[in-house]
């Protein structure tokens, strides 16, 4: 499997980190602390001028149509410089993805161009419930037919960008009689309907910048032609598209933990202790070496995942296995270079502090790091229980 990247994927990932660098980089503690959210938005927007919120959408709806090698780089990149960010370009990528595979052409045509153009601030993605995490097909959100209209009524939690995204792609059941899993729908609710409640943001330990909220709907009425898909076939929407998440996922968490590992190399380059650079002492030599093989490792899955998506092959364990491990030596690189700081690393006066608390979130979200194994085994062990 070749990896190297082609003239357009490799100007994007330039394109991506220069955007970080000037753009992200000087603002990331401020959002972080919530005193930026104006320019948090403008960011989105100007990404979206850039043409990172289709990453994988035709051009024919104002996509880029770069693919999911060039989208698993650009999160990488933009997560280096702000988490925050990173995970608002993923989700908003992964539901234009949603539209693109399963809407029709009235819903592409109409969400689509929105969401890559900008209009939209960022979509969201509303699947989880409080009784319905790492099992979906438990959800309570409800829809019922009532003439030409739908009546949704329920509540999602942990809800990334719900206070500022356009349209909200929503599960829920459609026909509760049906087996687990089976009687499940989707709908494109649009922000602003009668009977969607957003909460405040919640208080989160990291990626503040990025806020979640519970989104409500009580009568949430909405036409027939909001159903995305065919009735009854949301689940399986659902699986398929959360694999693609995760590559964005993992992505996100290769940048941090590299982001990190630069940081602490370059403190240890420059910092003295016994006489001597603190990069001459063996034993944290083999810490730096350690979290950069493995940072490479995860790097290498993301691609094989990513490559295997754009070429249209099965993903969805490789995407896991990635997701899986990127994440948890993301986790680890993050407090291996604080640790290397010592207790500088543990001031807010350095980026480690906020790069810790942005990481934890990636073993858990699209998928627990104990999901991705659960995925993982049943794949392997298909043939033989």
């Amino acid at each position: 499997m070749d990896f190297s990247l082609n003239p357009e994927q490799a100007l994007i990932q330039q394109t991506a980190q220069q955007f970080a660098q000037q753009q992200l980089a000087p603002v990331a503690a401020a959002i972080d602390q919530h005193l930026q959210h104006e320019c948090f938005l403008a960011n989105l927007k100007q990404l979206a001028d850039l043409g990172f919120m289709g990453l994988g959408v035709s051009s024919d709806y104002g996509g880029s149509e770069a693919g999911s090698i060039a989208f698993s780089l650009a999160i990488t990149e933009l997560a280096k410089a702000c988490a925050a960010t990173a995970t608002t370009t993923s989700v908003t990528n992964l539901v234009a993805e949603v539209i693109q595979a399963i809407g029709s052409e009235a819903q592409k045509q109409r969400y689509l161009p929105k969401i890559c153009s900008g209009e939209y601030a960022a979509a969201s993605f509303c699947l989880t419930e409080a009784q319905a995490g790492s099992d979906p097909t438990a959800m309570q959100t409800k829809a019922v037919k009532q003439g030409n209209d739908w009546l949704l009524n329920g509540s999602k939690l942990y809800i990334t960008s719900a206070l500022y995204a356009g349209v909200f792609v929503v599960w829920a059941v459609t026909d509760p009689a049906a087996p687990k899993g089976k009687g499940i729908s989707c709908f494109l609710v649009e922000a602003g309907s009668p009977g969607l409640e957003i909460d405040p943001p919640e208080n989160k330990m990291g990626q503040h910048g990025s806020y979640t909220s519970v989104v409500s709907f009580s009568d949430c009425r909405i036409p027939h032609s909001a159903l995305l898909g065919s009735e009854n076939s949301g689940y399986r929407i659902a699986v398929a598209e959360l694999a693609g998440g995760r590559i964005g996922i993992g992505s996100l968490a290769l940048g941090l933990g590299l982001a990190a590992m630069d940081y602490a190399k370059q403190f240890v380059g420059e910092r003295e202790q016994f006489g001597q650079k603190l990069g001459h002492f063996q034993g944290l030599q083999w810490m730096i070496a350690d979290c950069y093989t493995e940072l490479e490792a995860a790097r290498l899955l993301l691609m094989q995942a990513a490559t295997l998506k754009q070429q249209g092959q099965p993903f969805a364990t490789q995407a896991a296995m990635a997701k899986l491990y990127a994440s948890e030596k993301a986790n680890h690189a993050c407090y291996t270079a604080l640790q290397l700081l010592g207790g500088a690393g543990y001031l807010q006066d350095h980026p480690l502090e906020r790069m810790s608390r942005d990481v934890r979130l990636t073993t858990i979200y699209e998928g627990t790091s104990e999901i991705q194994r659960l995925i993982i085994a049943r794949d392997l062990l298909k043939d033989i229980l």
